[in-house]
Parts: structure tokens; C-alpha cells; sequence
């Protein structure tokens, strides 16, 4: 027994005689992240919170006045119909992208000729689809004397302003997402390829259809890519701005039918430099992608498999 208390004894010392690590060049290294994350992230966030319980125009300082923000965004009508035309942008958009999505990798998946090819073709669009180039072609092409029009004519039937239209025009802003599948059509390539065949091999022995064998096999195989790409869609779809401020020329038009929340923030904050306004908008927002992401990940737990 002395000899083993020794060697502990003898261990501890030894352990207490080490040499402290150096981290200092690990910490030099997240220096600038730090930096970063402090001025650029948590500071202006902690400013816009400040500044959403004051009256604050850009030009004077903030005024503070509690709870008067929040109360006015519960009579504010074009907020309510910006969260509607919002909502209804994401919840149709977003499947119908990550249906095409899906559909396409399935395709692509085949071992086609020239895979590399119609993978960036298809991915391009994504690459370009939240930028002010693309949303000005779009505003050509289905403009009143746009492409689409023009296509319309050669079979004799008469077009009309899809993006002019009210009853039209979000619809148009949800194909254009829609055309942007390219990025989520690359992960769930990725993830189709990670199937084992075997899996398939074995139910077409048992004389699965090929409908049986993507319900029963390829969707809960690949449910951890589609709820990926389903979280990481929906924060972008109420994030997005760029198109509708392009085809509505910044006014959310026709009759506020584009009037997306991230465009009648920007409106407030900007142009009518009503930014204390403009910040506790912001927040809800903040909320809103917050509620959904929760939502979704609880949800996950009865529907999305691990293949351990």
C-alpha cells in the first residue's frame, strides 16, 4: 500500500510541476473574430434593441418612449398585411422550391452524362437569385411587354402585367424563388448519393414499387437533409428584400401586394427615418424566424431519421 500511495503521490507532483499551455497565439488568432462579434454583431443589436422602445429619427437623439412601439405595430394595418403577404410567401414558397429541389437532384441522381454540367446549370440560378440583376430580368420578363407575353401572343392568347397585377404579382415573386432551387438541389444530391443501394436492391426484390421505395426508403433516409434545407429556406424567404424592392420599385406595389415585412421595415427606417420604429420591427422579425426555427426543430423529432 506505501508503495502505491507513493507513486500517486509521486504522479501528483509530477502533474503539478507541468507547464501551463501557452494560448496566447490561439487567442491572438480569434482576436479579430472577437473584435468582430462585439462591434459588428452584438453591439449594433444591443443598439437596435435600446432603440426600439424610443422615437428616434436619424437626425436628433432618441427619445424614449417605452412600449409605444410595440402598441403602435398592433394597430398598424400595412404591418398585418406585410406579415401576411410574408407568411404566405414562405409557406407556399419554400415547399414548392424544395419540391422542384428534390425533384431535380432525383433526377440528376441517375448518373446522367455530363453531371457537372446541368449541376452548376441548375445551381446558377441560386448563385444570382437574390441579386438586383436577376430581379430586374425578371421584372422584363414578366412585364407587361415582357418574355412571358410575347410567348402568350404566338398561340393568340393576350397577356397581361403579371407584375402589375395585384392579384398576380406575389405569385410572380414566388416562381422567381422557386427558380432558385439550385442550392438546395446540390445538398440533397449529396445526400441521395449517401443512400446505400443495397436498401433498394432489397425492396425491389420484394416487389416495391418505385413510389413505395421513395416513401418507404429515400424520404426517411434523406429527412435530416430536408429538414437542413427546410430551416435554412425558411430564415431566407422572410429575410428576403432585394426582389420585391426591385419589381415594386421600392413602393411594395401594386396595392401593397409585394409589401414583403423586410421592405416596409426598410421603408419606415429609411425613408420615413422613423427608426425606433424601423428597430422594434426588426426585433419582431428577429422573434418571428425565431418562433419558426424553434417550431421546426421540435417538430423534427417525429418526423426526421437517424440512421445511426
Amino acid at each position: 500500500m506505501s508503495a502505491i500511495a507513493e507513486l500517486s503521490r509521486l504522479s501528483k507532483s509530477e502533474g503539478r510541476k507541468a507547464p501551463a499551455k501557452d494560448n496566447k497565439a490561439g487567442h491572438l488568432f480569434l482576436l479579430p473574430w472577437t473584435i468582430g462579434l462585439f462591434l459588428i454583431t452584438l453591439g449594433p443589436m444591443a443598439m437596435s434593441l435600446y432603440l426600439s422602445f424610443t422615437d428616434y429619427n436619424l437626425l436628433q437623439a432618441p427619445e424614449f418612449v417605452g412600449m409605444e412601439n410595440i402598441e403602435r405595430m398592433f394597430s398598424d394595418d400595412r404591418l398585418h398585411n406585410s406579415l401576411r403577404v410574408t407568411f404566405t410567401y414562405v409557406l407556399v414558397g419554400v415547399p414548392l422550391q424544395l419540391g422542384v429541389a428534390l425533384g431535380v437532384a432525383m433526377l440528376l441522381d441517375r448518373g446522367m452524362r455530363g453531371l457537372s454540367f446541368y449541376r452548376s446549370i441548375f445551381y446558377l440560378p441560386s448563385m444570382l437569385g437574390s441579386s438586383v440583376a436577376i430581379a430586374v430580368l425578371w421584372k422584363q420578363i414578366f412585364g407587361t411587354t415582357g418574355l412571358v407575353n410575347q410567348l402568350l401572343g404566338l398561340v393568340g392568347i393576350e397577356g397581361m402585367g403579371w407584375i402589375s397585377d395585384p392579384s398576380t404579382s406575389l405569385s410572380s415573386l414566388i416562381l422567381l424563388n422557386v427558380w432558385t432551387f439550385g442550392s438546395p438541389m446540390v445538398i440533397f444530391l449529396a445526400g441521395l448519393r449517401q443512400i446505400p443501394v443495397m436498401y433498394y436492391e432489397a425492396a425491389s426484390i420484394d416487389g416495391a414499387t418505385k413510389w413505395r421505395q421513395f416513401v418507404s426508403i429515400t424520404l426517411p433516409m434523406l429527412s435530416p437533409i430536408i429538414f437542413f434545407n427546410l430551416v435554412l429556406q425558411v430564415i431566407g424567404a422572410f429575410q428576403n428584400f432585394t426582389q420585391a424592392f426591385i419589381v415594386s420599385n421600392g413602393s411594395g406595389g401594386p396595392a401593397d401586394s409585394t409589401m414583403f415585412f423586410t421592405l416596409y421595415l426598410y421603408q419606415q427606417g429609411f425613408k420615413q427615418f422613423d427608426m425606433g420604429y424601423a428597430s422594434a420591427m426588426a426585433w419582431l422579425l428577429v422573434l418571428i424566424v425565431g418562433g419558426f426555427t424553434a417550431l421546426n426543430f421540435f417538430v423534427s423529432k417525429y418526423w426526421v431519421f437517424y440512421d445511426d
